[in-house]
């Protein structure tokens, strides 16, 4: 549509790409051995789209003559494939929901923005029309910030930000550039690059999700040891928002400025950061940006336990080093890494082998074995400084270096993992993840309940399943962990397992000193932690600042805070 690329409607990523298992001959056995899945057999796909009821647009006649005022004709859409795609993001009950044919509520119409005017345009027909707006950037959210309400009675608006996608201005004096929110990461970084220079910035959703999506929600890249999260690359911004005056709703523009450091009270740029839409709409982001690099490197070590390579991480975070990825993962994710090789021939395989017999000569049990990746970046004689530096620290907890063929593979496929999710799908296993942050000091405890929980969990849902972790996105007093785990459900049960298993580790996130998500949002699938997160008064901030902004509830309702369970989105529960 006019150029903006969408994912398929029912999965991740685009059509014709997929995982497959074919060439990689220890995941069957890998899989059936853990969760007693058997890939021999058929899966089933999703419904094809003409098998999918969908809701008649509600548009009524005025607002989608002001919309066409707002944007032109031809970029205000009701047809019900573009109104699907933008019904929901990609998180589990998303994909699950649409498989099951539960289209509850869909937007009336989508409309593509060409610039800041036509985005308050919009939003000024949509305040006139009492109507309901939601922004929308690439759809890959999982945590249910995207989705109107069940319920909604009112029209409901998603406004593409995909037009919007250029880089309009790039300082190289202070390292900064001005670019167009709807811009997606591959055509960001494109048009940076060009110039020598990047962001840094690389979620996993980088090929499919938007500069103001990442804003919106806090996300954080794979990079963020050396280049920070979001909210830190976010110098400043524009958004268009809300107004009230006499003659009822209108519309202005937050305009903040990319000033290094402010002490100018409460932070307008911390309130919309994560702020998913329910205080405007961000149009672009003044964001650091740096010089290409000369070298770039991500190497790998093994240790003898997750505990170990822990400890490595902490050092290397509180330590003179400065590395581009520090990411550790546990006995269970490397294994799993293993089971999702291609099969090694010739040197390699020799190589191989006697690499995991030196260590069982050493007394290793390979059964508990973990990788690391550590990733280096900049000047020839920086990257050589670092290497040497990072090699003291691994060596005092036993590390072992396994060189460059592994973090080129992690390089090369550190996008492709969501496919998988589809993949067990079509299986009758549901796959997900929850991540949160936690203090070095409580975070062997954290993750050692956190797998108890799902584990406890399973068993009470009687399901077989299956959940790792890695420790990355390091910080001085601690760090990142990222929680995988599937289950196996029969097809009419699906869900239900799954919310038990992912309830369990939410809670005990939040037990154990965590937080409820280090970068994915919240959404309507974490607001019922919140709470117990930011404390009620806290939350009750969020709300008072929510309430002023929009007291009509007509930007994105109903998100980040709700009372509700985890993804409900009726409206009796906010």
């Amino acid at each position: 549509m006019f150029g903006v690329k969408h994912m398929k409607w029912w999965g991740w990523g685009v059509e014709g790409v997929g995982f497959h298992h074919e060439d990689k001959p220890r995941f069957a056995p890998f899989v059936k051995e853990k969760v007693g899945l058997d890939l021999s057999e058929p899966g089933t796909a999703a419904p094809g789209f003409d098998e999918i009821d969908v809701p008649e647009s509600l548009l009524p006649d005025e607002l989608a003559a002001a919309l066409a005022r707002a944007v032109g004709d031809k970029h205000v859409i009701t047809e019900d494939l573009d109104r699907v795609v933008h019904t929901f993001g990609k998180s589990v009950r998303d994909l699950v929901r649409l498989r099951r044919n539960q289209l509850k509520r869909v937007p009336d119409a989508v409309v593509y923005p060409g610039d800041e005017s036509q985005v308050s345009a919009v939003m000024q027909a949509v305040l006139d029309a009492d109507a309901v707006l939601i922004p929308f950037g690439g759809g890959s959210n999982i945590a249910g910030s995207l989705e109107p309400l069940t319920g909604e009675t009112r029209p409901v608006v998603s406004m593409d930000m995909g037009r919007m996608n250029r880089v309009l201005d790039l300082d190289t004096e202070a390292g900064l550039a001005r670019i167009q929110a709807g811009a997606l990461g591959p055509a960001l970084e494109e048009q940076l690059n060009r110039r020598g220079w990047t962001l840094g910035h690389f979620p996993d959703s980088f090929t499919h999700s938007t500069l103001g999506g990442w804003v919106a929600t806090r996300s954080s890249g794979m990079q963020s040891d050396k280049y920070g999260d979001i909210a830190d690359i976010t110098r400043g911004l524009r958004m268009v928002t809300r107004t009230e005056s006499e003659n009822g709703p209108g519309v202005d523009t937050v305009v903040l400025r990319p000033l290094p450091s402010t002490s100018t009270g409460p932070s307008v740029r911390e309130m919309i950061l994560g702020s998913e839409g329910r205080l405007g709409v961000i149009t672009e982001v003044t964001v650091n940006v740096h010089q290409l690099p000369e070298e770039r490197v991500v190497l790998a070590w093994f240790f003898p336990d997750f505990e170990r390579g822990l400890k490595a991480m902490q050092d290397i975070s509180q330590s003179e080093v400065n590395v581009l990825v520090a990411r550790c993962s546990d006995h269970r994710e490397t294994a799993f890494s293993f089971a999702t090789q291609k099969k090694q021939k010739g040197v390699k395989k020799l190589v191989t082998d006697g690499l995991f017999k030196m260590l069982e000569r050493r007394g290793w049990d390979l059964d508990k074995m973990c990788m690391a990746f550590i990733g280096f970046e900049g000047s020839k004689s920086h990257v050589t400084h670092q290497k040497s530096l990072v090699k003291d620290i691994v060596g005092k907890y036993d590390g072992v270096f396994v060189g460059k063929g592994p973090g080129q593979m992690y390089d090369q496929k550190k996008f492709d993992t969501p496919y998988l999710r589809d993949f067990l799908l079509d299986r009758g296993a549901t796959a997900d993840v929850s991540e949160t942050a936690v203090p070095y000091s409580q975070i062997k405890e954290l993750y050692d309940n956190t797998i108890t929980a799902a584990e406890e969990a399973m068993t009470e849902a009687g399901v077989p399943g299956y959940i790792m972790c890695h420790l990355s996105h390091n910080y001085h007093s601690g760090a990142c962990l990222y929680f995988t785990f599937a289950v196996v459900e029969k097809p009419e049960e699906q869900l239900q397992a799954y919310d038990m298993v992912k309830r369990a580790v939410q809670q005990s996130f939040i037990d154990n000193g965590g937080t409820l998500s280090h970068h994915h949002g919240v959404g309507m699938e974490h607001s019922p932690w919140m709470e117990q997160d930011v404390s009620p008064a806290g939350s009750g901030m969020i709300d008072s600042l929510f309430d002023a902004v929009d007291p009509g509830k007509n930007l994105n309702p109903g998100k980040v805070t709700h009372t509700g369970e985890p993804g409900v989105s009726d409206l009796s529960d906010w």
